[in-house]
């Protein structure tokens, strides 16, 4: 599965260079080649270093082996090229990271799929309730090109593409109120969502009502009220210390929702092609490691959110089958997404 994995990646990045290839800036010397939006770099090589924003804290899976990934670049470029990951939306909540990415304005920036949707609706199909069955299966389909290449590029009249696929955890519900076991116990609660359609009626269905923010503003409006609680895997729930405000955790497993790093189809257009290998290659290494980092994250994870006062419990999960499943009817409005749906559905053996 890593093997396969690994050889995705580099086909997916592979296709959107070449796709972009007429207009890249990659024909002049490294000294004065573009690093963001087709611009000029504004000193020496040794200074390209590109900025990836993340919402997330510094322990996180992702955070850690991006990291890696920009100290391997570094490393095999002889010090021209670098990738600084900029953790806890210190470049802005993803939303506003898309924004910058159009822009040129930053190059990189790690962002939850349901935002992918404002820019192209056919994204909802890896959105849904239930359609993955584990990490493996869901790292495979969001990076093989026979399955998700038109889809990423889709988005290139918008100045985006999707370069790679990560794990973003099992998302289950967690709120300051009461432990849920059924859509019921979530009557009235104001649960922060992502902002998307398809999510805002997904808590509709299950029972509250959606709120969408940036993840840096949950803890203090769960904290002062504003919302009831939220819902994510137990590695944001953790690290963001929202076990303090929030203590019961439910296990409602409902979405396994990708993370995507994007990028402005010019960046990677523009990068020397022996540089641009390199960084196919290591983006490839680091959607490995970031599936690797998960399992022992989560068990840590949830120790520490325990040692905060969390309260883990299952819940009635036909209930919520039966709740959500309306949702996957109603969002399979079109040829694409079937066809979608149903090549994910097929790679789950």
């Amino acid at each position: 599965m890593r093997q396969y994995t690994r050889r995705s990646v580099t086909a997916l990045l592979g296709i959107g260079a070449l796709t972009l290839a007429g207009c890249s800036a990659g024909s002049g010397t490294r000294a004065t080649e573009a690093t963001a939006g087709g611009s000029a770099a504004a000193g020496p090589a040794a200074e390209n270093v590109f900025k990836l924003a993340f919402n997330q804290s510094e322990a996180h899976p992702q955070f850690v082996a991006l990291s890696a990934m920009g100290e391997r670049i570094k490393e095999r470029t002889g010090g021209e090229y670098d990738v600084d990951v900029f953790p806890n939306e210190t470049l802005g909540a993803q939303k506003e990271t898309i924004e910058l990415v159009q822009a040129g304005t930053i190059q990189f920036a790690m962002v939850a799929s349901p935002l992918m949707e404002n820019y192209e609706p056919n994204f909802v199909v890896f959105n849904l309730p239930f359609v993955f069955d584990s990490q493996e299966h869901q790292r495979a389909v969001t990076n093989d090109p026979g399955i998700v290449s038109e889809l990423y590029s889709s988005l290139e009249d918008q100045n985006l593409t999707v370069l790679a696929g990560f794990h973003g955890g099992v998302r289950s519900m967690y709120n300051s109120e009461r432990a849920i076991t059924t859509p019921a116990d979530m009557a009235g609660m104001k649960i922060r969502v992502i902002e998307s359609d398809t999510n805002l009626e997904m808590i509709r269905l299950m029972g509250g009502n959606g709120t969408p923010m940036g993840m840096g503003e949950v803890y203090t409006a769960i904290q002062s009220g504003v919302i009831d609680g939220a819902e994510n895997n137990e590695l944001t729930y953790a690290n963001s210390k929202h076990a303090e405000v929030a203590q019961f955790y439910s296990y409602t497993r409902h979405l396994m929702l990708p993370d995507y790093l994007i990028t402005n189809p010019t960046v990677m257009a523009s990068l020397p092609e022996d540089v641009r290998t390199i960084f196919e290659e290591e983006l490839a290494t680091a959607v490995e490691e970031e599936g690797a980092l998960w399992e022992d994250e989560i068990v840590r994870a949830k120790k520490a959110a325990e040692d905060a006062g969390a309260v883990f419990n299952e819940v009635d999960k036909e209930a919520f089958d039966a709740a959500i499943e309306p949702l996957t009817e109603a969002k399979l409005t079109n040829d694409v997404v079937r066809d979608l749906h149903a090549k994910t559905r097929a790679a789950a053996g």
